[in-house]
């Protein structure tokens, strides 16, 4: 009986797959940068797990928002030197960027990121806008009205929570200061950790949700995480 034919092998894509893995490996080992295929997302610092978000989100206060009478942004101090000579929107370009390059006054020359609101890369640091997770006028109308200049100057150059976010700038005003009843990223699969940030922030600043807050990030929980 003769032999059954082996099937034929495709030497020119496995070869095609191989030179194109390796290309990518120059590109991230010898250039030092990665491509959006190849490149993760970076999230801010803090953000907790889902079951310490729902405990959390447990502990929150229940109230309506003040009318937010005497709100300024202005009362809020923010981009405050963090290590000089960064100020708290260059230390967050640095911290969730890729491969950041910097000149002697901490301003980016070069680098990738990521937007996790709506998924879009950039290599202009200028496009990106640095997005407060819990709006300074939502934040105010949950209790930091009553906060000391101090401490509302800590929570909008806090870059040891998940409350400040490199993100492009048409995101971060289509969001302008709505909470997760009003308005959720576009980009879905950032929703579980969006919500967990949400609740941190306001959970670490003893700030006050809603009802109708509580009950979107609750179903977030449920159905994203």
């Amino acid at each position: 009986m003769p032999a059954t034919p082996s099937r034929p092998r495709a030497p020119y894509r496995s070869l095609t797959g191989l030179l194109t893995l390796l290309a990518a490996a120059v590109l991230v080992s010898v250039l030092g940068w990665a491509t959006p295929a190849l490149a993760h997302h970076v999230l801010p610092p803090g953000i907790p797990s889902a079951s310490a978000a729902q405990a959390q989100l447990n502990g929150l206060t229940v109230r309506a928002k003040n009318n937010g009478s005497g709100y300024d942004r202005s009362l809020f101090p923010h981009w405050v030197v963090i290590s000089s000579p960064c100020d708290a929107r260059e230390h967050v370009l640095r911290r969730d960027g890729h491969t950041v390059q910097v000149d002697s006054s901490c301003r980016p020359t070069s680098g990738r990121w990521s937007s996790e609101y709506d998924g879009v890369w950039t290599d202009n640091a200028s496009s990106f806008d640095i997005d407060h997770m819990v709006p300074l006028h939502e934040a105010w109308r949950s209790g930091a009205n009553t906060w000391s200049t101090a401490q509302r100057q800590n929570f909008a150059n806090d870059v040891n929570s998940p409350q400040l976010w490199a993100v492009t700038a048409s995101s971060n005003r289509s969001k302008g200061d709505r909470d997760p009843s009003q308005w959720m990223p576009p980009r879905t699969a950032i929703h579980c950790d969006y919500v967990k940030a949400w609740v941190n922030v306001k959970h670490r600043y003893g700030l006050s949700v809603t009802s109708a807050e509580k009950s979107s990030i609750q179903s977030t929980i449920n159905t994203r995480c």
